[in-house]
């Protein structure tokens, strides 16, 4: 019965998360369901309070910092009219004969350069609508263009990425989201080219097919300024600022500051290598962040940027936090135990393989990378660095593989990113899902493997 309660609670929050109910409310609500199933009702309660609620707690503490400043940093870019710059800048470059390379590049350099997801859909969206259309290229096609320059590399593979899924696995390995920088060069550039393979593939297809653009589409419209926008190279700073000060910090720095002081009982003992990561990226948006504002002075209301940011990382973070503490109650179910070890064992004692498996099913599970992700190295982690020092393997590629595997089954239907994303495209999963699913989970899966093999045969570097 235990396991039967963990799988009916997965089920049950898959369909409900797909149908469109919060994460916020069904997580605790399926986690307490699997109690029920498992020990009856006399513990509901303190499974709710002293593991769920407080599992919530440490990660909302842990990365409240991140969310919130990556979401007013999009703010600020968005309002001020840089990030539609930057689009529209690329659009005009390369052309509308060109118009999926043109959306995968603009989705890449925002996202690379901490503005969310959400924001650069919104942002992104008008000019890929009008590219398209001059091209003649199916409009079914936009949220698998958008996908393979924010969903992918920029997400997990690219070097200095701050997304939070290159973030997450920082505290747990004593990493830094530069980590194996140049097997993530190379996973990267096969990720972009195979993205652009299937695209221009589907593309190719539907002229084929004599397929246009489509009529009769319903379309959400960017809330961005259309006039006055900063020049191009203006724009890119604040973008170049997140990554450049977040390597600095990080490489010389943060190893060169006395942080004896971190091992007081005030701070908890930190270790630098824990929380240096989260350091360097607060550090680099918090920059980057005044930069636009002092750039951008006449064009952005300020207040309105900071209260619509702030407010709007708080559904972000509580649906990923939700998701940790679901998995911690999960986690402490008799039941649970066969299914870890079923997990680990299928890996034959690698570590990689380990991480990948166990942090991609996860991933599925909750429909959520970030979470996902948080969930497998909360429950695993420690065990994860252990089995990688025990077989002399870089915590650096650990970090990386994670970071990817997280990427793969987190991208079933039930993705409540991929649901925003067709919203703003006024599009339905029958049109465009199986390009989301091919870009996302397929070229994630391989491209996983494949860092396992280049780091088999050359090493970690």
């Amino acid at each position: 019965m235990d396991i039967f309660g963990i799988f009916l609670s997965v089920a049950l929050m898959i369909l409900l998360a797909y149908g469109g109910a919060s994460v916020i409310v069904i997580s605790p609500a399926m986690a307490l369901l699997a109690v029920l199933i498992s020990s009856g009702p006399g513990e509901l309660l303190a499974h709710y309070t002293q593991i769920f609620m407080v599992k919530l707690g440490g990660f909302v503490m842990s990365y409240f910092p991140l969310f919130m400043l990556s979401a007013i940093f999009g703010k600020i870019m968005e309002y001020s009219g840089s990030a539609k710059s930057i689009s529209n800048y690329i659009s005009e470059k390369i052309g509308a004969k060109n118009a999926i390379l043109a959306v995968v590049l603009s989705c890449s350099i925002l996202t690379y350069g901490g503005i969310s997801l959400f924001v650069v859909a919104f942002t992104v969206y008008p000019i890929a609508v009008e590219l398209f259309r001059r091209s003649n290229t199916p409009k079914r096609l936009i949220p698998g263009a958008v996908a393979v320059g924010s969903f992918t590399y920029t997400m997990t593979s690219l070097p200095g990425t701050p997304a939070i899924q290159n973030a997450i696995p920082s505290q747990y390995f004593g990493t830094n989201t530069f980590a194996a920088p140049g097997i993530s060069m190379i996973i990267s550039i096969l990720f972009f080219a195979l993205g652009m393979l299937w695209m221009n593939h589907r593309r190719s297809e539907a002229i084929r097919n004599h397929e246009g653009y489509g009529e009769n589409y319903s379309a959400v419209s960017a809330n961005t300024p259309q006039e006055n926008l900063p020049n191009f190279w203006l724009a890119t700073i604040p973008i170049i600022f997140v990554i450049a000060i977040s390597y600095v910090c990080v490489k010389y720095i943060l190893p060169n500051v006395d942080t004896d002081y971190l091992q007081s009982e005030k701070f908890g003992k930190a270790s630098l290598g824990t929380i240096a990561g989260n350091w360097s990226i607060i550090t680099a948006l918090f920059a980057a962040m005044v930069f636009a504002i002092v750039t951008n002075f006449k064009r952005i209301d300020i207040t309105k940027c900071l209260n619509i940011g702030s407010s709007e990382s708080l559904v972000p973070i509580f649906n990923t936090a939700s998701v940790v503490g679901y998995g911690a109650v999960i986690s402490g179910l008799a039941g649970f135990s066969q299914i870890r070890d079923s997990l680990l064992s299928i890996t034959t004692g690698d570590p990689l393989m380990a991480g990948a498996v166990t942090t991609g099913l996860l991933s599925g599970i909750t429909g959520s990378a970030s979470g996902g992700l948080s969930l497998s190295l909360e429950m695993f982690g420690a065990k994860f660095l252990a089995m990688a020092n025990a077989s002399g393997i870089n915590p650096e590629i650990l970090h990386r593989i994670v970071s990817l595997a997280s990427g793969t089954l987190h991208a079933l239907p039930h993705n409540g990113a991929f649901i925003t994303l067709l919203a703003v495209c006024g599009l339905s999963h029958r049109e465009s899902y199986k390009d989301l699913f091919v870009v996302c989970l397929v070229f994630s899966l391989i491209v996983t493997l494949a860092a396992i093999l280049v780091n088999a045969i050359f090493g970690t570097f």
